[in-house]
């Protein structure tokens, strides 16, 4: 079983090339982008309180998140392998994620971080909030997002580099490209 972890700022295609590796190899996919956004729309007590934090462009705490990442990892099992994107995107939750995988007899495979340039993140998300209507998706927001990533979660980069799983994809260029660039990566662990 391979876990990935899928990494980048806002925008850069975390998603899109989550869903070409789950097409290709038969992962399952944790995006807790999608988790929270369900969580609001159910209009669950733990979705109001993700929207008190998505709104303002912050981070979900740790802990909050840790539970759901753990219940909804071992409802996917058994499996080929787990992407988790948007998490860790801090050094506890590396930490906390290492430990979780650990107490199931697992751990990380790999790392797999997408370079994207801000003036090219910030022209995906204007335009994705055109057509998805997403409300975190405007420019004042995506500011604030990129900032808490480059302050925040950037230094992961590091850490996973240290723990000797850091892979680093250019997120630009055509899909098949950087996908392919990515399943090297896979194929060779």
């Amino acid at each position: 079983m391979k876990n990935i972890v899928i990494f980048g700022a806002p925008g850069s295609g975390k998603g899109t090339q989550s869903d070409l590796l789950v097409a290709k190899y038969g992962f399952k996919h944790i995006s807790t982008g999608d988790v929270l956004r369900a969580e609001i729309k159910n209009e669950t007590e733990l979705g109001a309180t993700a929207k008190s934090f998505i709104d303002k462009g912050q981070l979900i705490p740790d802990s909050l998140m840790i539970d759901i990442l753990a219940s909804t990892y071992d409802a996917m099992l058994p499996c080929e392998g787990v992407i988790f994107d948007g998490f860790p995107r801090t050094i506890p939750q590396a930490e906390a994620l290492k430990e979780m995988l650990a107490k199931r007899n697992t751990g990380v495979t790999a790392m797999l971080e997408l370079e994207v340039e801000d003036t090219v993140l910030i022209e995906r998300l204007v335009n994705r909030g055109k057509t998805s209507g997403r409300a975190d998706d405007n420019e004042e927001t995506i500011k604030a997002r990129l900032d808490v990533y480059h302050k925040q979660t950037a230094p992961l980069a590091e850490w996973y580099e240290k723990e000797g799983l850091r892979n680093t994809v250019k997120g630009t260029g055509a899909l098949e490209e950087i996908s392919a660039a990515l399943c090297a990566v896979i194929d060779a662990k």
